[in-house]
């Protein structure tokens, strides 16, 4: 679910303090995204949404959840965005942020 190996190069890349903050955005934008998939997606943005979602992740090194959005973002690039099931996406996003918290404190 969480590439420890990533989390540890973006703590070193960055230092210790300047992490958590940089986690806490990370998250605070990935928020507003998933609450906007949760409540009223856009069909047109989804491509969009998922992209941001699956570089974020990356970022963080939320590997499952990276992996979820990258393909419902090739789904909705090849015109297929009825056939995204948000469900899992937005469980592994749920499932993610409380590990990550957990494994950071």
């Amino acid at each position: 679910m969480i590439d420890l190996n990533r989390v540890q190069q973006l703590r070193s890349e960055i230092g210790e303090d300047d992490f958590r903050e940089v986690a806490d955005l990370f998250f605070a934008e990935i928020d507003e995204v998933v609450c906007r998939l949760a409540h009223s997606p856009d069909p047109a943005g989804l491509e969009a949404d998922l992209h941001f979602i699956k570089s974020s992740a990356l970022n963080l090194g939320l590997s499952r959840l990276s992996n979820l959005c990258r393909q419902g973002e090739r789904a909705a690039a090849a015109g297929r965005e009825k056939n995204v099931d948000l469900g899992p996406i937005l469980t592994a996003y749920r499932d993610s942020k409380s590990a990550f918290a957990r494994l950071t404190g």
